[in-house]
């Protein structure tokens, strides 16, 4: 089926009029609509539903077309791709290895005089060419090959190289970039050889500190977030390494912008001694990409706050913290673990966190009979000296 098909007004018109349908029924009621296979049809709605949040410009831009599920999924969101483009200052040439989408290529080659998007899938390259046309991007030269192929014969030398490796095996957790495709490990020193700056994307499930191993050091890793969900790991490596690499936890919004960020170094991290203390009038959990980043002990002096055990990722604090990346809570009342609870929390719900504590937020509702909901907290955790069990508020940034 030729692009020309898909693009045609009655076909698109369509698929935008059907964007709430269940698409498995189309598919299921005829075999062709409007003189197109219906599976194709049911892969642009299922497509333009996974767009609608993820990418806000391709789902409202007509005749964009939609390639197979897992590409969609392994896609950077519009949110990321914005801010990975913020990264890099203007430069003249630049190239995506692992074009997939094109999302990270689209806002990326704004920053370019010239953007390579590479791919091996010929069929999925003429689909994102036809769709950054669309867009609007004129600068993106399209190279129908592998990472490895093109770094090999490319004479060319670049102010950025991105590439985001996937899985070999897709059902299993990835926890070294060696496991990945292309082998970023391998082909590091071509990459450092033919570009000032080389930016890598991994899933946040991959240990930092084992890719800063494998990756023999780099300038800055960031933890990338959207609406305090982890969704990026990136590494950006330069020419000249550095001996400590700076961490940044990053929280954005759904359009990009910037929520909360927190920045230290890892050795700062590693010398850092952190005070602990009891639950004090305010609790404070750090946001995921925070958590993800591992500044566990570097909040501590940042701010001034405790620490309630070892390993126990909460903070306390007797004067509150304004402007803490992540969640703030009032403590109201130190409770015990017992049937009495359900009677401090209106009608017997309470949000229940478990932070270090032996009951699972499933067993603390069998044995206190409390229903999850409401606006009060139950927060059970422990410091370094006892388990607390506390009634708290949670308190919005003002």
């Amino acid at each position: 089926m030729s692009l020309s098909e898909l693009i045609r007004k009655e076909i698109q018109d369509y698929i935008f009029k059907q964007e709430s349908a269940d698409e498995r029924d189309l598919v299921l009621k005829s075999k062709q609509i409007l003189g197109i296979p219906s599976s194709l049809i049911a892969q642009q709605i299922a497509g333009r539903k996974k767009a609608r949040h993820k990418l806000p410009l391709w789902h409202q831009t007509k005749g964009i077309i939609y390639p197979p599920s897992l590409n969609m999924e392994q896609s950077s969101s519009e949110a990321t791709a914005k801010y990975k483009s913020s990264l890099i200052l203007r430069g003249k040439m630049a190239a995506d290895l692992t074009g997939g989408f094109g999302v990270d290529s689209f806002f990326l080659s704004k920053q370019f005089d010239t953007f390579f998007y590479i791919e091996p899938d010929e069929e999925l390259l003429s689909v994102v060419k036809h769709n950054h046309q669309l867009l609007g991007a004129e600068n993106i030269k399209y190279v129908n090959s592998t990472a490895e192929e093109f770094i090999r014969t490319t004479i060319a030398q670049f102010d950025l190289l991105f590439i985001d490796p996937s899985r070999r095996n897709k059902q299993q957790k990835v926890f070294k970039l060696a496991d990945c495709v292309p082998n970023v490990v391998e082909l590091m020193p071509a990459l450092i050889g033919k570009s000032k700056n080389v930016l890598i994307k991994n899933s946040p499930l991959l240990d930092i500190q084992q890719g800063l191993k494998e990756l023999n050091g780099a300038e800055e890793v960031i933890v990338l977030a959207v609406d305090n969900e982890c969704k990026e790991l990136l590494f950006l490596l330069k020419k000249q390494l550095t001996s400590s690499a700076s961490v940044n936890a990053i929280d954005l919004d759904g359009k990009g912008n910037i929520l909360n960020s927190f920045s230290f170094l890892i050795e700062d991290e590693k010398r850092t001694i952190a005070h602990f203390s009891s639950p004090l009038k305010w609790i404070y959990e750090p946001n995921a990409s925070m958590l993800k980043a591992g500044a566990f002990k570097t909040v501590v002096v940042r701010y001034g706050i405790s620490k309630l055990h070892p390993s126990t990722h909460l903070y306390t604090s007797e004067e509150r913290i304004d402007f803490f990346p992540g969640r703030t809570f009032r403590v109201l009342e130190h409770l015990k673990m017992d049937k009495s609870i359900k009677d401090v929390f209106p009608n017997g719900y309470a949000n229940i966190l478990t932070r270090n504590y032996p009951l699972s937020v499933e067993e603390i509702k069998k044995k206190t009979g409390l229903k999850e909901g409401g606006e009060l907290y139950l927060i059970c955790t422990q410091s370094e000296k006892e388990k607390h069990v506390l009634l708290a508020e949670r308190i919005d940034k003002e």
